[in-house]
């Protein structure tokens, strides 16, 4: 056995005993921190498949962005463990059929001989300073420049329908109207003069 395999297959047991910690804990927050471990390991998978630039997006985005915003949200939500796991065993029948479906059906995709070693074979050995980011980058950007575009274009669409949704004007929240604002007097507007009695 080369010390790449053992690598793998270390990395590999990691992984897939942490995915199992993810969904078998009960506290959701040590979920989420085995599932920053499952990602972490994802990413050494991918270093070892040569694959740079995918291992450190997924631990910038996922484990620096997402995991963090999520551990957020569930240390700051009241969440009743009890009530959302009062319904695991109801439907631990239907989680068991699909579980089983989605097992069949990777089976039948990665042993029907789609990936086989004759069909994809095995890519050529790069030299030392060779730089697959800087090649994925050019290819993004030339070969593949009008999907890149149009998946901005429908990442833009999405960040505004999302404002759009949140910004929605309700009656009882109090809210400044800049034209309003600017269209301020100094005398009549901002200052209201008293005339009073003098008192002795």
């Amino acid at each position: 056995m080369t010390f790449e395999l053992f690598v793998f297959y270390f990395f590999s047991i990691i992984l897939v005993a942490s995915a199992l910690m993810v969904i078998t804990r009960r506290n959701p927050v040590h979920s989420a921190l085995f599932l920053v471990l499952a990602f972490f390991t994802s990413a050494a998978i991918w270093l070892l498949a040569e694959a740079e630039f995918l291992a450190i997006v997924l631990v910038l985005v996922y484990v620096g962005a997402v995991m963090v915003l999520f551990l957020f949200v569930v240390m700051m939500l009241d969440i009743d463990v009890a009530t959302m796991r009062a319904g695991f065993v109801k439907h631990l029948p239907l989680a068991l059929l699909v579980a089983v479906a989605m097992a069949v059906e990777i089976f039948l995709v990665v042993g029907s001989g789609t990936f086989s070693l004759e069909r994809f074979p095995a890519p050529p050995s790069q030299v030392a300073n060779y730089n697959n980011t800087e090649v994925l980058g050019g290819l993004l950007y030339t070969v593949y420049m009008y999907p890149f575009e149009v998946a901005a274009v429908i990442l833009l669409v999405a960040i505004i329908a999302a404002i759009g949704l949140t910004m929605r004007k309700r009656p009882e929240t109090k809210y400044q109207d800049p034209s309003k604002q600017v269209r301020v007097r100094k005398g009549d507007d901002r200052i209201r003069v008293v005339k009073m009695e003098a008192e002795d």
